[in-house]
């Protein structure tokens, strides 16, 4: 029995099959499930609500002159154009764009065949498996950064890991963003929520990277959602012409609840998601032409007894593959989903409707994956065990999107010239060379005997999880940042909270 739990010790400090890797360029095929009819008539649905329907832009004068400049038909503050039009802009969005990152060598390319994994966002609440359930704060919000950063399978720090609740929302950004641009090297995103703040961000992205750089380069984005249905308020506007503005990135999501913010059929809905972020598409466009957008989708079913929306559902999964495929085809980079449930804990309902979710995100081809990792409580809560177990699984993934390999070391033809008939490949020249790569073998997976798992405690994933996210942090180091940028950051921090009040709302 000591025997074979030394063997299950080494096997679970080997390599593993998958390299750390900036992020995924895949080459498995994507999932399409719509035939030319279906997307002509999606399609036709799209145009229909752009250009009869409308979109309302609320609240901001300025993005109502902007397209009224352009000449958009602007009713009050309903927005429609012809679609072909609106369409033309979009088009002048980049297909693919790179995030660069602090550290060159962890920036990702987002677009056409790459996948980005990102942790989950906006968590009020985080739970772990000895603390329990209670509100985010700075102190686990940044172990939630050094443990994104250190996870070879998130390529993305995300930005609200979970809401740092004990500083004031007026100033939490600005400590949230020194967080990410000093404890983590990885590429992050920047705050959305008021003018001022995204002009925070891209100012201190500006102390990071330099004027010059960013002139050239995207190094940070903004994540938003519209107000569906059919609303875009100044939130969104605002972020689009900060960043856009100084050429960064925008992420545009529709947040849709299948029966509440748009209708109960699952096309309606992803057609309606469709024509508002190509409408937002095209504002950043006119606000600054060829300035990298993000087309977001994030579709949920709801129980319609309780109003409660519902993850891992056939009707979302079959929007991540419907919208997948429209994105490519308007040629624009992709937001979906995650390892989405609206379980409290880290149980066999979370295991089951994350799976889902994440599967159908990973075959539709999603190249910005947020919520990756994390998500629990219908996204209210950020679990640290949740967030090692998800992160696990994408390994896996990242194996997967490689598609199947069929070289001639694939084939080991030499394999069947060693190995008798009746014998077996455990010794072979082929299994010797390959077996530290031939397998993805997660982490936290158990797969020894019962003497094996009782002998070591019989410890379940989340116990499991547990002790790796504490292990991670006992070995965490900061990652080496230039002294004179990094006191230039504090001492904006520290001016900008001079300058702000506090305010809890």
């Amino acid at each position: 029995m000591a025997r074979r739990a030394r063997a299950s010790r080494a096997r679970a400090t080997a390599p593993s099959s998958v390299q750390a890797s900036p992020f995924i360029q895949r080459s498995l095929p994507f999932f399409d499930v719509l035939d030319d009819e279906k997307i002509a008539r999606l399609e036709d649905q799209v145009d229909w609500i752009m250009q009869e329907v409308g979109i309302a832009f609320r609240d901001d004068p300025e993005a109502l002159r902007i397209w009224q400049a352009a000449g958009a038909k602007v009713d009050g503050d309903i927005i429609r154009a012809p679609a072909d039009w609106l369409r033309d802009l979009c088009k002048t969005a980049p297909r693919e764009f790179t995030q660069v990152a602090r550290n060159p060598e962890r920036s990702v390319t987002m677009g056409g065949t790459n996948q980005v994994f990102a942790p989950i966002y906006g968590a009020p609440f985080v739970r772990d498996l000895e603390g329990g359930r209670r509100y985010g704060d700075m102190d686990a919000f940044e172990k939630l950064v050094k443990l994104s950063y250190m996870h070879p399978n998130l390529h993305h720090g995300g930005f609200v890991t979970c809401e740092p609740c004990d500083v004031p929302v007026s100033k939490r950004h600005l400590d949230m963003l020194f967080t990410h641009m000093t404890c983590s090297d990885k590429p992050h995103l920047g705050a959305i929520t008021e003018m001022s703040r995204a002009q925070d961000s891209i100012d201190m992205a500006e102390i990071v990277h330099g004027a010059d750089f960013m002139e050239e380069n995207c190094v940070i984005m903004g994540n938003v959602n519209t107000n569906s249905p059919l609303l875009v308020d100044k939130v969104v506007t605002e972020a689009i012409r900060v960043y856009c503005g100084r050429g960064q990135g925008i992420v545009v999501v529709p947040f849709i609840l299948s029966g509440a913010m748009g209708p109960v059929s699952t096309a309606a809905s992803v057609a309606q998601a469709m024509a508002e972020a190509l409408m937002c598409c095209a504002f950043s466009q006119l606000v600054r032409p060829g300035a990298p957008f993000v087309l977001g989708n994030f579709l949920s079913s709801m129980s319609l007894k309780s109003g409660a929306p519902t993850f891992g559902m056939p009707e979302p999964v079959m929007s991540n593959y419907a919208i997948g495929q429209m994105a490519r085809r308007a040629g624009l980079p992709l937001r979906c989903g995650g390892s989405l449930t609206a379980s409290k804990i880290e149980d066999a309902q979370a295991a089951y409707e994350s799976a889902d979710s994440m599967h159908s995100t990973m075959l539709a081809g999603a190249n910005f994956v947020l919520h990756a990792a994390g998500w629990l409580e219908g996204g209210l809560c950020t679990g640290f065990e949740k967030l090692i177990m998800d992160a696990d699984r994408l390994g896996g993934y990242q194996k997967l999107s490689q598609g199947l390999d069929v070289s001639d070391e694939a084939l080991a033809r030499d394999a069947y010239a060693e190995v008798a008939p009746g014998g077996h490949f455990l010794g072979s020249a082929h299994t010797m060379r390959n077996y530290q790569t031939a397998f993805y073998e997660p982490k936290l997976s158990d797969s020894e005997n019962v003497e094996s798992w009782e002998e070591g405690g019989s410890k379940d994933m989340r116990r499991r999880a547990y002790e790796r996210w504490n292990e991670m942090l006992n070995q965490y180091e900061t990652p080496p940042m230039d002294e004179a940028k990094r006191e230039e950051l504090s001492a904006y921090v520290a001016r900008r909270k001079e300058e702000l009040p506090d305010a809890w709302y």
